[in-house]
């Protein structure tokens, strides 16, 4: 258990960076659908953030440069996906281990996954 709770504790502070950067990025586009016609439109570093989500380039001045692979980039974010896959699923683990009475967990992870369902069928266009 303790190389469990190793595993969740290196991994979740390694990738949490990078979590932070992809959900604040995703917040604002959620916020702002506005999308920009080509990745050289992007001006302000809020603009190039976006496009570095959404294309896993940083834009620059691409008439001096040949243009950026996304392959790297795309390569760490599929990494960090496994690895919060699986911290996610070691800290659930680790919170029935660890809880005295399982039922409060239970009841929060049925909400976790009842409550977005709901407020997405709630949503729905009549």
């Amino acid at each position: 258990m303790k190389r469990l709770r190793l595993a969740h504790l290196y991994l979740g502070v390694f990738f949490t960076p990078l979590l932070v950067f992809f959900i604040a990025s995703g917040w604002y586009q959620t916020i702002n659908p506005e999308r920009l016609k080509s990745v050289s439109e992007a001006e302000s570093i809020v603009q190039k953030l976006r496009v570095v989500h959404t294309d896993q380039i940083y834009p620059g001045d691409h008439e001096f440069r040949k243009p950026s692979s996304p392959k790297l980039f795309q390569g760490l974010v599929v990494v960090m996906s496994v690895a919060l896959l699986a911290t996610t699923v070691l800290g659930v683990v680790l919170a029935f281990r660890f809880s005295r009475t399982p039922w409060p967990v239970a009841l929060c992870l049925g909400a976790g996954v009842g409550v977005p369902i709901l407020i997405l069928w709630a949503g729905r266009s009549p």
